[in-house]
Parts: C-alpha cells; sequence; structure tokens
C-alpha cells in the first residue's frame, strides 16, 4: 500500500512514513526478498517473467538479468532489457499485439505464447479501464443485485506460494461470473500485516517491521497482478493506523458493553518469541506454532474479550449454515465449543497439613460414580499450588509436565491428601480416593478437576495402569443388567467398558437401573452436597493480550487513582511509537513495554501521571471484522457505514483454507453476532450476525516428492533424472526413487514457484491447469507435467475462433446474437437468404415456430446435437459456477464442447424436401451456429482465462483482409472491440431442446453382435426400463421386423423354432415376451433403451457374462 502525500494529518508514524518512501533500489541494506524481477518479449509483447530469486537490493540497480530466464529467452531469441527496481515494468512498455497465421493457414503449437496474450490483456484492460471487481453490467438493478466474494486477506510474506495461486483463483473465478451474470461485485483484497514473524523477521535484519511489511506487500501486489486476477486493490491493511483505530473503536465498545476484562492467568509463554499463545497456537507436541519453542507456564495480567457470553448463539446459529458451509467446518467448530451436558459434584477433600473447600468436579458419567479411583487436578488447580509452595518434588513436577505433550499419561501423587466419593456411604461404592496432579487435565475445562474411572474410560485406565501399576479396576456398569461389580486384574480382562448401559446388580438402591436412571437418582441422592445436573462449555474466554509491538495497542490507560481507564475516542488511534532500525537489531521481548517515554501520559478522568496498557492486541482482532472495514475504507468517524453493512453483508461467499476453520471463523462469527446488536449493523439481526452466507474451503497443494527407497532421504530436484517423467532415476544410483505427493515444504525439496510455471505457460494456462486438476474442496496434487493437456486445450479455442472468423465476416455477424433467442439469428440469416424456411417471403417472414421447424428439419444431426449440447453445457456450467463450484467440471464440460464445435462441419448438403434451388445446397448455416457456440464458449471460459476468452472473441471480430488489393483503406479508424465481459455470461434457452431432438438411434444385438441401427421414437423416461416396451418400438421398424417378426424373423431361425414363451430362469414374473420371442432367449437393455442386445440359451450356457451389451 502507498503512502498519500498527507501521512501526517492520517496519523502515520514518522518512521513509518519514511520507510514507505525509501525507494528499495537505493537502500544501503542489503535485504533478501522474493520478487518478480524481469520482463519477456515474445510476439511483440512483454511477459512478466516471476523469477522469484533472493537478490541483494543494492545489486540490482541497471543490472541485466538473463541467466535465470536465459531458456525461455533463447527459445524467443530475445535479448535482455534493463531494469531500474525491482518491480513490473511499466504496463505502458507492453505494447504491439499477438501475431497469428494467416487466416485459414494451419496452426503449430508454438505460435501461441500465452504469457504474451497476458500481458497485452492486462495492459488493455488497465488502458481502456474494461469492468472493474466494483462495475454492474448496463441495465442491471444495483441495489438488488450486490455480491460479496471475499477470499481471506493474505499476510505479507513476501512471497507467493501455490496455496495463494489456488484461492485467489477461485475468488476471482467465481467474482467474474458474478459481474458477467449482472451482479455488483465487491471483491477487494487487503493485507493482514501485524503480527510476530514480520517483527521476528525485522529482528533478524535489524529494521522497522513497518519497512518489512509495506515492502512485502509491493512485492506480493507484483506478484498477483500477473496472475490474470482482478481485484479492488483501494482498501485496508490492518497496520495502517486508519485501520487499528477502528480496532481499537470496536475495542471500546466491547468493553462498555462489559465484555472486556482484565485477569490473571495461567498462559502458554513463548520463550524465543516472548509473548503470550492462545491454547490453539499450541501444537500437539506442547511447541509454539510460530517458533517452535517448548511452551511454558506463566501466571500473567491478561486482557480477555467475553466470547462465553455469545457461545449459545454460537452454537445453535450453525444450524442455519448447515448446507452452506462444509459440514467438516461446523464439526470442528461444534466441537471446539464443546457443550456437555454432565452433572456437578463435589469430593470432599482430607489433608494432614491444609484445610481445603471440597473439589469440584464436573462429569457426563456420574453413572460410573462407584467406580471412580482417583481424582486428578490440573497443573494450576489452586490445591496444588498451595500444596507446591512447600513441595519441591511437585514444583520440579510442574516445571517438567510443561514439556510433556497435552495427553502424556504422567502424574505426580499428592502425600497426605486424599478426596471422598460423595457415595462412599453407600455399599459398593470407593471411599478415599488418591489425588494425583496431572498435565492431562485441562485447567480451562470446568474446574480443572476430573474423577478417574479406569474401568470405563480408556484415557483414565491408561493413566491409571501408568501411575497405580497393578492395582485392580472396578467396573460397575455393564452392559446387560445381569452381572455383579466386577475387580479386574491387570491380565488383559480389565479393558474399560465405555458405553452407558446398566448399574452392577449388587450395588443397593440403584441395582440394574440404567445409566441415566442412575443419573437422576444420584442427582436427587446428593442435592444437599450441592450436586445438580448443568452444562459446561469447552469454549473459554478469548485471551487478546500480546507482549510485543508490531500489533494494535490496546487503548487503555491505568491510573492509581481511576484504575483502568478507557482512551477517548477523540484520542483514537493510539499510534505505535517511532522505533529507530538498529531498534530491533539490539532489542527482544515488548519494546512498548522499555520505551522510554512511550507508556507515560495522564489519566483521561482526573489527569494524573499514568501509564499506557503495553499489550498489543491478538492480531485475530484485526481479522475478525476486516470484512466490514472493506465495505467503507474511507470512513473515518466509524468503522463501517450502517448502510453499507447493511446493503452488503453477510459475504456471499468466503473463500480460505480449512486451517482457520476454528480460530478466525469462530472470532469473526463473535464480532459480527457483537456488531449486530450495535447500531452499525442494524440489519444484521435478521441473518442472526452471521457475517458469511457461504464457505468455501479449498484443499491443500501438494507437491511431487522424490525420496531414497533404501534411505528414505527426500532427493532433491537435480538429483533425480527426469528426462522421462514418468520414470524417474536417482542419478547417483540408477535406482527409481519412491514418489509420492506431499505437503509442500523446503525439506522434501517439493515447492513449486508459481511465478516460474506463469513465465512459462502463462496465468491463464496455469489457472485452467489449476481448476481442472482436483475439485476446489479436495487435495490438488500438483503435476506440472499435466499442464500441457490446458494449453493444448486453450489453444484449440484460439485456433477455433481464427478459424471461424475466416469463414464468416464479423460485419455478418450481430453480436446481440450472442444474448437473444436463436431464432433472432436465424431470422436475419433468411432475411439475407441464407436460411430457407418453408412457405416463407421476405413480405410474409417466418415466426419462431416456423424458424424452429425448418432449423429441425434443415440440419444434420451433428449441427443439431451440437446446438443441444452448448444448451446443456450452458446449464451444467451455470449450476457448476452458481451452485456446486465444481470448478473441474466446467472445464471439463468446455473441453468437450471446445472439441464438438472443432470437429463440427461448417457446411452441409440440404436434406429439405423443400429446396430444389442449387443456392441452397451447399448453405453456410452450420458454421454461423459454430461461431455461436463459439461465443458462449468464451463467455463461459472468460472467468476461468480472462486473457484468453478476450483474445479468442477479438480474433472472432478481427477485421477480414480486403479482397480488392487496390481499394483504398478507409480513414476511419477501426472501433475498439468491447470486452468479452460485456457481453455477459449466456442464459440457457430450454425451450430450443425439444426442437433439438430427433428420433433416438438404438443399436440391436445378438450374443454380443452388432446387427444394425435404427430411428425409434423417443423413449419416455417411464419407459426405459420396460423391454417390452423398447422391442415393440423396434419390430415397428423395418430393420427390426426382420429380425423380430413372429415365427419367421431371423431370430426365430437361429434355431428351431419354440412355443412363444419366457423360460429364462428367475426373469419371468419381470419380463414378459409372449409372442415376441423364442423360449429362454434373454433381453439386455442398456443406455435408457438406446441399446439393446439379444442373448440365445444356447450362448447363455455356454459363456458366462455373455448377457452383457456390445460383448464385441
Amino acid at each position: 500500500m502507498e503512502v498519500p502525500d498527507d501521512t501526517a494529518q492520517r496519523g502515520i508514524a514518522p518512521s513509518v512514513a519514511r520507510h514507505r518512501e525509501r525507494d528499495f533500489a537505493t537502500t544501503s541494506k542489503t535485504l533478501e526478498v522474493s520478487h518478480h524481477i524481469q520482463l519477456q518479449r515474445t510476439c511483440d509483447a512483454y511477459v512478466p517473467l516471476m523469477v522469484m530469486q533472493r537478490l541483494s537490493l543494492h545489486r540490482v540497480r541497471g543490472q541485466q538479468f538473463h541467466a535465470a530466464a536465459r531458456p525461455i529467452w533463447l527459445r524467443h531469441n530475445i535479448a535482455p532489457i534493463k531494469i531500474r527496481h525491482i518491480s513490473t515494468v511499466s504496463p505502458q512498455q507492453v505494447t504491439g499485439d499477438i501475431k497469428y497465421p494467416a487466416l485459414g493457414a494451419k496452426w503449430r503449437q508454438d505460435d501461441i505464447s500465452f504469457p504474451a496474450i497476458d500481458a497485452k490483456w492486462q495492459r488493455r484492460w488497465r488502458e481502456r479501464d474494461a469492468p472493474s471487481p466494483n462495475t454492474v453490467l448496463p441495465g442491471k438493478d444495483t441495489e438488488s443485485t450486490s455480491k460479496y466474494v471475499l477470499p481471506m486477506f493474505p499476510y505479507p510474506s513476501g512471497t507467493l506460494h501455490l496455496g495463494h495461486l489456488r484461492v485467489y483463483t477461485i475468488s476471482d473465478v467465481l467474482a467474474r461470473f458474478h459481474q458477467m451474470r449482472g451482479h455488483q461485485v465487491i471483491h477487494p483484497i487487503g493485507w493482514d500485516a501485524f503480527g510476530l514473524p514480520a517483527e521476528n523477521a525485522a529482528m533478524e535484519r535489524g529494521i522497522h517491521p513497518g519497512d518489512w511489511t509495506r515492502q512485502n506487500i509491493r512485492a506480493m501486489k507484483d506478484q498477483m497482478q500477473v496472475m490474470g486476477g482482478r481485484w479492488d486493490w483501494e482498501r485496508v491493511a490492518t497496520c495502517d493506523p486508519e485501520f487499528y483505530k477502528h480496532t481499537q473503536d470496536i475495542f471500546l465498545m466491547l468493553h462498555e458493553r462489559g465484555l472486556v476484562y482484565q485477569a490473571e492467568s495461567l498462559v502458554n509463554y513463548d520463550p524465543i518469541d516472548r509473548t503470550v499463545l492462545a491454547n490453539e497456537q499450541v501444537d500437539a507436541n506442547g511447541c509454539s506454532w510460530r517458533s517452535g519453542a517448548k511452551v511454558e507456564k506463566k501466571m500473567l495480567k491478561q486482557w480477555f474479550l467475553g466470547i462465553r457470553e455469545f457461545k449459545e448463539q454460537l452454537l445453535d446459529d450453525l444450524d442455519q449454515l448447515s448446507g452452506h458451509w462444509p459440514e467438516r467446518v461446523l464439526a470442528m467448530q461444534r466441537n471446539w465449543l464443546g457443550r456437555s451436558e454432565g452433572t456437578q459434584l463435589w469430593f470432599d477433600v482430607s489433608s494432614r497439613e491444609h484445610q481445603f473447600e471440597p473439589i469440584d468436579v464436573f462429569t457426563t458419567r456420574a453413572d460410573t460414580l462407584f467406580g471412580v479411583q482417583y481424582i486428578a487436578l490440573s497443573l494450576s488447580h489452586h490445591i496444588v499450588r498451595k500444596i507446591a509452595e512447600k513441595d519441591s518434588a511437585l514444583q520440579k513436577f510442574i516445571q517438567e509436565a510443561e514439556h510433556l505433550p497435552p495427553d502424556s499419561k504422567a502424574g505426580y501423587l499428592l502425600q497426605g491428601v486424599t478426596a471422598t466419593n460423595p457415595l462412599s456411604e453407600v455399599e459398593g461404592s470407593t471411599g478415599h480416593l488418591p489425588i494425583y496432579v496431572a498435565p492431562y487435565v485441562l485447567a480451562d475445562y470446568g474446574s480443572g478437576a476430573v474423577m478417574g474411572v479406569p474401568g470405563h474410560d480408556s484415557r483414565d485406565h491408561a493413566f491409571w495402569r501408568t501411575n497405580a501399576g497393578n492395582e485392580p479396576i472396578r467396573q460397575v456398569v455393564f452392559k446387560s443388567p445381569s452381572p455383579s461389580r466386577t475387580i479386574a486384574g491387570n491380565d488383559g480382562s480389565d479393558a474399560p467398558l465405555s458405553g452407558k448401559g446398566f448399574v452392577a446388580s449388587d450395588i443397593p438402591g440403584y441395582t440394574r437401573m440404567t445409566s441415566e436412571e442412575a443419573v437422576d437418582t444420584i442427582v436427587k441422592h446428593l442435592e444437599g452436597t450441592g450436586a445438580k445436573k448443568t452444562t459446561t462449555w469447552r469454549l473459554r474466554d478469548w485471551l487478546i493480550s500480546r507482549q510485543r509491538y508490531w500489533g494494535t495497542p490496546i487503548p487503555i490507560i491505568h491510573c492509581s487513582s481511576c484504575g483502568p481507564v478507557r482512551v477517548p475516542r477523540s484520542y483514537l488511534p493510539v499510534r505505535l511509537p517511532d522505533l529507530p532500525d538498529s531498534y530491533f537489531s539490539q532489542n527482544a521481548g515488548n519494546p512498548l513495554e522499555t520505551h522510554p517515554t512511550w507508556k507515560h501520559t495522564t489519566c483521561p478522568s482526573c489527569g494524573s501521571a499514568a501509564t499506557r496498557e503495553t499489550d498489543t492486541m491478538d492480531t485475530f482482532m484485526d481479522s475478525s471484522w476486516y470484512f466490514f472495514r472493506f465495505l467503507s475504507p474511507n470512513q473515518c468517524d466509524q468503522p463501517v457505514r450502517p448502510e453499507d453493512a447493511d446493503r452488503n453483508m453477510p459475504v456471499d461467499l468466503y473463500i480460505g483454507g480449512v486451517e482457520h476453520a476454528i480460530l478466525h471463523l469462530l472470532y469473526a462469527r463473535f464480532i459480527s453476532k457483537f456488531l449486530s446488536t450495535t447500531p452499525l449493523w442494524p440489519a444484521g439481526k435478521s441473518v442472526s450476525g452471521e457475517p458469511f452466507k457461504r464457505l468455501i474451503t479449498q484443499g491443500m497443494v501438494h507437491g511431487k516428492t522424490y525420496t531414497d527407497p533404501l534411505t528414505g532421504r527426500f532427493l532433491k530436484p537435480s538429483e533425480v533424472d527426469l528426462t522421462n517423467p514418468s520414470a524417474p532415476i536417482i542419478i547417483a544410483t540408477g535406482q527409481t526413487p519412491k514418489t509420492s505427493f506431499e505437503k509442500m515444504s523446503k525439506s522434501k525439496y517439493n515447492g513449486v514457484d508459481p511465478g516460474t510455471t506463469i513465465a512459462t505457460y502463462g496465468a491463464d494456462v496455469t489457472r485452467a491447469h489449476m481448476l481442472f486438476q482436483a475439485p476446489v474442496e479436495d487435495v490438488l496434487e500438483w503435476d506440472e507435467a499435466k499442464i500441457k493437456g490446458a494449453q493444448r486445450w486453450l489453444t484449440r479455442v484460439l485456433k477455433t475462433s481464427s478459424y471461424l472468423a475466416s469463414q464468416i465476416p464479423p460485419e455478418h455477424v450481430d453480436p446481440a446474437w450472442a444474448n437473444k433467442p436463436l431464432t433472432s439469428m436465424l431470422a436475419t440469416l433468411h432475411a439475407r437468404g441464407l436460411f430457407r424456411v418453408p412457405h416463407a417471403t421476405k413480405r410474409n417472414p417466418p415466426n419462431d415456430t416456423q424458424l424452429l421447424a425448418a432449423l429441425h428439419e434443415g440440419l444434420p444431426d451433428v449441427i443439431l446435437n451440437l446446438l443441444q449440447e452448448t444448451q446443456e453445457t450452458i446449464t451444467r456450467v451455470t449450476s457448476s459456477y452458481a451452485d456446486t463450484i465444481s470448478l473441474n467440471t466446467i472445464v471439463s464440460d468446455l473441453m468437450k464442447l471446445t472439441h464438438s464445435i472443432y470437429v463440427a462441419p461448417d457446411k452441409y448438403i440440404s436434406t429439405h424436401p423443400s429446396t430444389k434451388e442449387a443456392e441452397y445446397i451447399n448453405s453456410p448455416l452450420p458454421a454461423y451456429i459454430k461461431y455461436l457456440a463459439q461465443i458462449d464458449v468464451l463467455r463461459m471460459l472468460a472467468p476461468i482465462a480472462p486473457a484468453t476468452a478476450e483474445e479468442g472473441w477479438s480474433l472472432l471480430r478481427r477485421p477480414q483482409p480486403q479482397s480488392n488489393t487496390h481499394k483504398q483503406p478507409s480513414a476511419q479508424p477501426t472501433p475498439p472491440i468491447p470486452s468479452i465481459f460485456t457481453l455477459g455470461f449466456p442464459t440457457p434457452q430450454p425451450s430450443l431442446l425439444p426442437h433439438l431432438t430427433r428420433s433416438p438411434t438404438c443399436v440391436f444385438s445378438v450374443d454380443g453382435k452388432r446387427k444394425f441401427e435404427v430411428r425409434i421414437p423417443a423413449i419416455p423416461e417411464e419407459e426405459r426400463e420396460n423391454k417390452r416396451y423398447i422391442l415393440e418400438q423396434l419390430a415397428a421398424t423395418d430393420e427390426g421386423a426382420d429380425w423380430l417378426a413372429f415365427g419367421h424373423g431371423k431370430v426365430w431361425k437361429i434355431r428351431a423354432p419354440q412355443a412363444p414363451d419366457v423360460a429364462v430362469e428367475g426373469e419371468v414374473e419381470q419380463e414378459g415376451f409372449e409372442g415376441m420371442l423364442p423360449r429362454g432367449w434373454k433381453v439386455v437393455v442398456a443406455q435408457g433403451g438406446m441399446m439393446v442386445n439379444l442373448v440365445s440359451p444356447k450362448v447363455m450356457k455356454g459363456k458366462k457374462g455373455v448377457g452383457k451389451v456390445g460383448r464385441k
């Protein structure tokens, strides 16, 4: 994002403004960045070439970069050019047009440079101001047709990967589709720019994180612009004070509502990044998701948001998202919210040295209370903290336990402390229970205490065996009501019985009760002790405090007299202090805490000396509401204009990775639900405050990986001979490596640079290949060896456009035909004498019925089939774009239709009985129909391959060479061809289909050998399984009668005639062929009655499986 001149007025820190204005190429520091650095000139156009090399910026200025791109340049005989900065050469330098073979000449694959086509059309879109993402097509209602399409905004790491390419291609395709359908599409892009990675990278390099972040934004924006996408760039970056001013405002709104509080809490502390992590940011091994360091536990005073106040809404409203969000995402959110119905119980505690209140335990299986054998406490439970003050062994255990995995079975037995089962007086129940400290007990679930029942829980069973050895295990609930309680030893017979059932028969007062009955009785029995049925949640309040610099400052001032005081809104934003670059190379931890002046201020309430809050907000706070800001990016006094929110929220299509299924989406739903209770989003109540109407989660992209079969070592591509990609060989050993597709990583050497692929094949080919290889939600196994298929298809699209333009002069075609009924074109062609309609004259023009009848009777089947296929493809593709988001099937359908157009004939010999004049024998009508179908292909292709669609459209419309070489050229310039996007998306014409369907052809076989094919009347859908009906239709034809005529047809002569009966075993009831076939014959029907096979008794006895249609 570029900084405007009014940086001071916008409240941007001077250092940030200074770094924004600094020229990359003249900086004195050597910074490693990934960037596209060159343009390749092919076919009189410049092509962006993303080499993505790691470069030292001070060595860039004025250099010639040709080594990395040399293979491509040599192929096109191009000299390198000089550039001044690491950025794309100005679009104004991209001139010229693509040169194609002469009309009607043969094409070669190398005749088309798709990178050149990309560059040409990206330049023209900018010059001609093609429809922007927010432009509605003419004649549409902008108020009722808005469509908000939003990809999850990227973190500016500096380099795009294939995952970026996939998600932003999907969003661009869907945005273009909806715009072509007449919607006012909002398709913005911004930057999730705050966070630890930028601060850590800045410290490694000794620069300001704002400098690092903004140079990455510029680099990634340049990279994204060669992807063929189209976004509204005039939006936001979360590190801009004009954005985080409103993040602070939302914080204050939450604080005013009582949804913000500060509390001391045992937190996950990253010793490397020196900051607090949410539970979700700690992996299964207890390590930080960012630094990889073992996470420590510390008690710190932290800021929390009261998300639990919305827990019921967050859970219940998932039901209205069903069918619109992926079910696995809904399941993950339900699990994270974690509502559990259970019972609250109290266990008295006995201790030789201390006096403790009873332990509060929540359980979902109170029916197993008779079998409790221990109590387990979390590391931070108040009893544990109290005993640890004097127990050095316990202190050591707690310190070591911080580095254990969450599912560890380690435990520490508290000496001299026991708990008492509240049902201890019931015969058959346990009494005094040992108390353990266990890392597996979550401090923030329930009260941080659990009752251990080894006989009925696998985790408790494993813990008991690890810590109690061979102590017996009690089982008190069984599947059947008969057994008495058992005590199992450690002999393999003690497997836990985890399901509900019946209480053991020898427990008085509870004998043979069902689990549900036992729970009710226990609660009633213990109601005097406080026992009750209750609900607990896994969801904890949202800890937003982070002890780092590069984040949104928390707008709170601490006053010794007034306590925590909100910063007045007129003082927002609370800006980050100006820090020199050198600071980040010499310091770690939280710079705001150690800054000499920034944190010192005055209390806005009493005016006395006070200090600022030095924690910054979790970056998920920024991403929890940015989609509102996109709607009003220039609004100064509010996060969003209420009218903008009401008109455009919720987001219609939200696209991103499933890895954000819990954190980002849950927090975004929480903040949106809160905003729907404020004046900022009045209409939010009507949608329960849900921010995303439909969620699309794309799968990951896996790369091809080679491993040594002997050692399992990952091999670099340079270690493998890929001369034959289908048979790779390890160069050092000559062996065949193990090939697989795995998540891309540097350690596996399977990363793919999307810039290199785009530079080689072009953005459109890359996009089409990526979408075709896998459904959107599935893992994409990236195999560049298959990209040639997409390249050949798009080449055929352009070749077909060029060829059709040579057959039909563009002035003879009305582009408006594309959005009118087919009869509009037929009427025009009839008026020109190119299409004959019986009984119609110029004075008596044909009506639509006559036109369609003449079309049906006069055209050959292949052209009628092309018309039908075009209409069916439009219907399927429209549904795939709008409903199922099956982008891979769209490519497949368009490939098939492209082939059908390509092979269909241009002319035909008229077979209409009224055709007598010679000039109508050679009709051009098929070429016009192919031309119209090609326009539809280009319009359906445009969202996926926009530059190719534009190029194909321009080829269809390009002027023809003058036949009279002496004719003076026109003084009038040729008007520019309108963009393909201005034509809109094709609309299916279902009323056409009945006029395009002729009698279907049925293939008749005997014993798997084809005998004849014949047209029969169209078979109703309800009769397609009725074999006798189909045989009757066949017998009514001359060819069918020759075989099926009763008594003397060929079927009857194959063997001695028999009585007309059915003796096929097992089929007498369903197949009544009396009077049609000899005894014992079987009928097999396939493809809805279009293929019929008769199987003789002799063949059925001699060969198995012959009853299949088309055996030979």
